[in-house]
């Protein structure tokens, strides 16, 4: 063990160690010359056109079919719901379509003239924002209710 110890003293540790650090910074440099050698200046430098953002195409109407997905939901929503076993509850929805959700409240049942009709308000949460809708859903003589009323406060 001491003729290891022996065969390496401190002295060479401190050639092997000046060596190594020499051969890294020689390494170094001949990289950073070879990148500065093509003479990289501002005025070389130009726009890269070939990346192109804001590509997709916009679509107007698939907001404006989400929205009547969505009140066909709530109409839905709101004619099946109990009014009397409600109490002022809030009644939750969701269209799985549009991925929309909310909640109906302020739910009321009017009969006028032997007119059944339902008034609400509504909120609908997606992807382009939470709205707060009132609305009037009313019993037509076929049996099915009919949206009279839906408009965005």
């Amino acid at each position: 063990m001491s003729r290891i110890a022996q065969a390496f003293d401190s002295r060479q540790w401190g050639v092997i160690a000046s060596a190594s650090v020499k051969a890294v910074v020689v390494t170094l440099a001949l990289s950073l010359a070879g990148c500065g050698a093509g003479g990289f200046s501002l005025e070389k430098a130009d726009v890269d056109r070939s990346i192109i953002t804001s590509s997709a195409p916009s679509s107007l109407a698939a907001p404006a079919a989400d929205k009547d997905s969505d009140q066909t939901t709530i109409g839905n929503a709101v004619s099946s719901a109990d009014v009397k076993e409600l109490g002022g509850q809030a009644v939750p929805w969701a269209n799985a379509g549009t991925g929309s959700r909310g909640a109906i409240t302020e739910l009321v049942e009017l009969k006028d003239g032997g007119l059944t009709c339902r008034r609400f308000s509504a909120t609908r949460e997606s992807f382009d924002g939470v709205a707060l809708y009132k609305g009037e859903l009313c019993l037509a003589e076929a049996g099915g209710w009919r949206m009279q009323e839906f408009k965005a406060l």
